[in-house]
């Protein structure tokens, strides 16, 4: 245990540690100072979300390792950027005259085929992981690699936190500025994986 532990636990404090600490520090003024719109659909957190995923992105397609793993990666950070925008539907479905409300699907012309297209475009990003034995990589980088321990603590305790403020706390600026923590300490994990030598596994 403490072989495996000195070989692959990362204790350091990195950038992109920092940058999580940072946002999670800035959660209590946002919850206390913040207008409640801000949390609202396509607000101003949201959107931090977005700019965040999109970097994420970024990052994952111009790996210059595990490239076909990365980009599975990738795949699934739009699956989480189609989840912050229902599929679309808080982007171009508004309801005029009224704050932060929607139409359902059930309301829009075709909007009968947004979750099957959604539940398809997953099932494709099943499928390329598959086809490409990107569960090999994974298994590569589990069984090799070093683990940021601090960022990855960030993933946890933040995807427990919006857990439990989804249920039990009505605040949607907390709960999205929880969210933003999430997506930050993952973003900063794909940057690590694909950029720092020491975290960087070649195929």
């Amino acid at each position: 245990m403490f072989n495996f532990i000195k070989t692959h636990i990362d204790f350091r404090l990195h950038r992109t540690t920092l940058l999580a600490l940072l946002f999670a520090l800035l959660i209590f003024p946002c919850y206390i100072f913040l207008p409640e719109k801000y949390g609202y659909e396509n607000g101003l957190l949201e959107n931090f979300q977005m700019a965040i995923l999109f970097l994420g992105l970024f990052f994952a397609f111009t790996s210059k390792v595990n490239k076909k793993f990365f980009i599975t990666i990738g795949l699934v950070l739009i699956i989480l950027m189609l989840r912050e925008v229902n599929c679309g539907r808080t982007l171009f479905f508004p309801i005029p005259g009224q704050e932060n409300m929607f139409y359902g699907w059930d309301q829009i012309k075709y909007g009968y085929l947004a979750h099957p297209l959604y539940g398809l475009y997953i099932a494709s990003v099943a499928v390329y992981f598959l086809w490409n034995k990107c569960f090999i990589t994974l298994w590569k980088i589990i069984k090799n690699a070093k683990f940021p321990i601090w960022d990855i603590l960030f993933v946890i305790l933040s995807m427990l936190a919006g857990i439990y403020i989804d249920h039990a706390v009505d605040s949607m600026v907390l709960e999205e500025s929880v969210e933003l923590v999430f997506y930050v300490a993952i973003v900063g994990i794909i940057w690590l994986y694909t950029r720092h030598k020491d975290f960087a596994i070649e195929e």
